[in-house]
């Protein structure tokens, strides 16, 4: 990514008005100067908002990994593509330089091949936080398997219904991982799930804890002997633009998850570009993401973003207070880290300890810090700031989704002047829009309304996997012409955007999406449940943490609840992981319901956040006197 570096302001807003004129010439450039490609497009791109049909760098060929590795290995093979940070600092760290990763992709795309994984087929990868889970994903991009990743967090049911949704053919695992001084059971939830999915033929584990795990016979198969004997050169498929590189699952506000279906050709040539200019990214620069890759952060910030510019990247497998909160400090200091990506969920869980964990580090070695996962709340913000940028980083605050492939709003460092909670500017090729209710654009500043794009970008999701209909009616189908992001934001008077938060049932908790709908499903099972609403209240670590309004059965079942409390989130946790559970449970006689038996949950927020100074009208509700017995019962 050597061309098209954005250098100053005045530069930016030259890139950016020509990128929002002419957006098949702006991209085009791009995907010509700075990628390896089998064959060129014949059309930049042809699209329709409203079937939600995006096709970018139409008959173009080309293959992920050739531009993630392949070309970097005649100058930079000997250059470290990959270093794994293992949970325990006392473990030494492992180097693998991009000869190396060749090798390991190649072997494991190798494996595959002998398991008769061939493209267009889907693998799930249910890993902890080491290095075979890149070789992993990019064994699949390399031979045109579609990798399905699903968080070593959730729970054998939800990696069910993940496996079943995209009937993935085959899974890959480990014995277990480790989390701080927890050992992860993986294997034996990943057996717990496998019940339920019989489209699983085989499974491949990865030795990781040594514990002891039940291996079926014929179906399980260790992978590092299959490794050990498979050729480390390997010849990479030839993909079409808009073949299927990966499906993702993210929470919705109604019904199951989504699989987010992101093609090849678009999604490379917007998270390389966004990589190299969101993070300023200099040829022997280190680089940190600490996200999981699990998560679309690390798909797009750890693995392709990062590799398809020739960087090195860190793998973490830890968490930030183990062994002790100054964790993330030494690590930078380690591995000499120049750009660093968090959490907000992180940076106020480490704000919150003593000053004394930060301060013996210099961290000279960063350059750039970055925000991802959830807006930055003020007083976050400036701890990140002063404690960790030395106020001399650009913080780079980032707005973007795991329907958008990529970083669409945030600060470009040295370029754009950062402002506390704000975004800041669209990232070029992005054109962003606030619409009321009344599907108005809004025009005024400082008024709160809903994000929209008005144009496709070559990240864009391409569809919801096997369910194309529930893509535009969750994305195009409510400001039509436009894609609706789910989120609320603001604009300053210079154009600086500021995200405000979900203006759906989708609740942002440590930075993980989370649907309502589906925890409440869950806590409906309960044999003594007649019903329940969940809402967000802010907490001061999360972000954002999860509240239940809990109606029972019968009163007299009041007698058990603390059981019931423990019970309810024990079911949250085996049906979708402990992510989800519920930091306060409310046991209620009924819940506020208009007159057509829709709940109303703006009234549950305020009770929630402690907020009684305005419920609105509440006399046209079925039972308006719930109100008052709901904030007398408030935990």
């Amino acid at each position: 990514m050597s061309s098209y570096s954005i250098k100053s302001l005045e530069h930016y807003f030259k890139v950016y008005r020509r990128s929002v004129q002419k957006p098949k010439k702006f991209w085009s450039k791009i995907a010509e100067k700075n990628f390896t490609w089998y064959q060129k497009w014949d059309k930049v791109l042809e699209y329709d908002m409203q079937k939600a049909e995006f096709t970018w760098f139409k008959n173009a060929k080309v293959n992920i990994t050739k531009n993630c590795i392949d070309r970097h290995l005649a100058k930079n093979g000997d250059k470290n593509a990959i270093i794994f940070e293992p949970n325990d600092p006392n473990e030494a760290p492992k180097y693998y330089t991009y000869n190396q990763l060749y090798a390991e992709v190649s072997k494991m795309a190798n494996v595959l091949r002998d398991f008769g994984v061939k493209k267009g087929d889907r693998v799930c990868i249910y890993l902890p936080m080491i290095p075979e889970l890149a070789f992993s994903v990019l064994a699949c991009a390399r031979i045109g398997a579609i990798h399905s990743v699903v968080f070593g967090g959730f729970s054998a049911n939800a990696l069910s219904s993940r496996i079943n949704d995209s009937t993935c053919k085959l899974l890959i695992t480990a014995d277990g991982g480790f989390r701080g001084t927890k050992t992860i059971d993986l294997k034996r939830i990943a057996d717990d799930s496998l019940e339920k999915s019989p489209s699983v033929e085989k499974v491949l584990v990865v030795k990781r804890t040594h514990q002891p795990v039940k291996m079926k016979k014929g179906r399980d198969f260790w992978l590092q002997p299959l490794m050990d004997d498979a050729p480390s050169t390997s010849i990479a498929e030839i993909m079409d633009a808009e073949d299927p590189l990966f499906i993702l699952y993210t929470s919705g506000s109604t019904g199951k998850p989504k699989g987010m279906v992101h093609t090849t050709a678009g999604y490379m040539v917007f998270t390389a570009y966004t990589f190299k200019n969101v993070f300023n990214y200099q040829q022997g620069d280190i680089y940190w993401c600490t996200a999981d890759i699990g998560w679309v952060t690390g798909h797009s910030y750890i693995v392709y973003g990062p590799l398809l510019n020739g960087a090195t990247t860190i793998i973490f497998e830890g968490i930030p207070s183990y062994p002790t909160h100054s964790r993330f400090w030494e690590v930078i200091e380690k591995h000499k880290v120049n750009q660093f990506y968090t959490a907000p969920t992180a940076i106020r869980s480490l704000a919150k300890e003593k000053i004394e964990y930060v301060q013996p580090f210099q961290l000279k070695s960063l350059k750039v810090i970055g925000s991802v996962g959830e807006p930055i709340n003020e007083e976050a913000w400036h701890w990140y700031n002063d404690h960790v940028g030395g106020k001399k980083c650009p913080l780079v605050d980032t707005w973007w989704q795991t329907e958008t492939g990529g970083i669409i709003i945030s600060a470009i460092p040295f370029v754009t002047p950062t402002k506390p909670t704000y975004a800041s500017l669209p990232f070029p090729g992005i054109k962003p829009v606030l619409m009321d209710e009344l599907r108005n654009e809004i025009l005024e500043n400082q008024k709160i309304g809903n994000l929209c794009i008005e144009f496709p970008w070559p990240g864009i999701a391409r569809s919801i996997w096997g369910d194309h209909q529930r893509y535009i009616d969750t994305y195009f189908t409510t400001f039509p012409g436009k894609y609706f992001s789910g989120d609320g934001a603001l604009r300053d008077e210079v154009g600086y955007y500021r995200i405000t938060g979900r203006v759906d049932d989708v609740i942002i908790v440590s930075g993980h999406n989370l649907g309502t709908a589906p925890i409440e499903d869950v806590i409906n099972e309960h044999q003594f449940v007649a019903e329940s609403a969940i809402v967000g209240y802010p907490h001061e670590i999360k972000g954002n943490a999860l509240y239940g309004f809990v109606v029972l059965k019968e009163t007299g079942e009041w007698r058990i609840k603390d059981n019931l409390v423990k019970e309810i989130n024990q079911l949250i946790s085996d049906q979708i992981g402990a992510i989800a559970k519920l930091d306060k449970i409310q046991f209620v006689s009924g819940l506020p319901k208009t007159r057509s038996g829709k709940i109303m949950r703006r009234i549950l927020r305020k009770i929630a956040e402690g907020d009684d100074s305005d419920f609105g009208d509440v006399t046209t509700l079925l039972n308006p006197e719930i109100v008052e017995e709901i904030k007398e019962g408030r935990i």
